[in-house]
């Protein structure tokens, strides 16, 4: 288990109900914690579209996830 920080944005920090948690994780990876971060605030969903940043630098889903790390999460963003 590791401490990290989640921030969310847009509608995500609306399901979470929170701009932000430090949590206890035992996920691996950014694509982990977005998986047990959906579970955790099911109005979120799980977006395929959405985006992630580990340490205020975008990165995949794969990304290996440290003790410390501030992991932001973005929803979808429609344009037009």
């Amino acid at each position: 288990m590791m401490r990290v920080t989640v921030r969310y944005f847009a509608a995500f920090r609306d399901a979470a109900g929170t701009a932000s948690e430090t949590i206890e994780t035992g996920s691996k990876t950014t694509g982990e914690l977005y998986s047990e971060m959906v579970t955790r605030h099911r109005g979120m969903g799980h977006e395929p579209a959405a985006l992630v940043a580990r340490n205020d630098e975008l990165c995949d889903w794969d990304t290996k996830l440290e003790a410390g790390d501030e992991i932001l999460l973005f929803p979808p963003v429609a344009g037009g």
